[in-house]
């Protein structure tokens, strides 16, 4: 018969396992420092013994990560899942910026639809929070705050569809974004009618999320990216448009 004798769990098990749950459902993120030890053994219930046997188990699988003088954080091995070569290649390549986008299309949109399905009313609720604040940055016209909202807000939805697969690949994703590998985020947020376009494009997605409406949710994220990636278009257009008339102005001026 395939049954055996019920065993005790180890605490430090228990406390690996509670961790990795953490960190693969995007709770701890990248880069996030624990809580000093004694703190965390007495929020788990645990020794400090078994606590830093469990600390030293995930060290080894590489998900936690020691700082000399600073304590325990998550590893940001995590966050990246392409290789510098690759992040190399998409910075210097033109087309991975509107391959970038569409793969946002279509990931971000199912995530929006999952998000108005799945979705805890916590999660809808943090979305809205992220939105509260745009919109407060755009009355202020904080630019640079409104740019780090926007990815914020997107990161919610997607953290609101309940997949850890798509979360961690985004978070990916995001974390090149950041960088400005694919494009400067602060440049979609320079003109205030850009701006504008965007925060509305925001808005109706959120309406669609708290409304629970999957497919408005989908198709307010497709039209909203699809909005990017014509900005982004028109962009590059007038950046060489500009190049190829400093010739022309260089010609006519006989400046070198």
């Amino acid at each position: 018969m395939p049954f055996q004798k019920i065993q005790t769990e180890k605490l430090s098990i228990a406390v690996v396992k509670q961790i990795e749950l953490l960190i693969l459902r995007g709770i701890l993120r990248p880069g996030e420092r624990l809580p000093a030890e004694r703190e965390l053994a007495e929020r788990l219930g645990v020794s400090r013994p078994s606590l830093r046997e469990a600390i030293s188990n995930l060290q080894d699988q590489g998900l936690l990560t020691a700082k000399a003088g600073s304590g325990i954080y998550v590893a940001e091995v995590l966050g990246s899942a392409f290789s510098p070569a690759l992040v190399q290649l998409f910075s210097s390549q033109e087309e991975a910026v509107f391959d970038f986008l569409s793969f946002r299309r279509d990931m971000e949109g199912l995530a929006a639809e999952r998000a108005a399905r799945l979705g805890s009313d916590s999660d809808l609720k943090v979305v809205q929070a992220i939105f509260d604040k745009m919109e407060a940055a755009h009355t202020r016209n904080a630019s640079e705050d409104e740019a780090n909202l926007d990815a914020q807000f997107h990161m919610a939805i997607i953290e609101a569809s309940h997949n850890v697969i798509m979360l961690h690949m985004m978070r990916s994703m995001y974390d090149l974004l950041q960088q400005g590998v694919f494009y400067n985020r602060q440049m979609m947020f320079q003109q205030r009618t850009t701006r504008g376009a965007i925060l509305d494009q925001h808005r109706a997605i959120n309406a669609a999320l708290q409304d629970r409406d999957p497919k408005g949710a989908r198709q307010a994220v497709e039209q909203h990216l699809s909005f990017v990636e014509r900005c982004m278009a028109d962009q590059q257009k007038a950046t060489r448009n500009e190049e190829i008339a400093q010739q022309r102005l260089q010609h006519e001026t006989g400046e070198a």
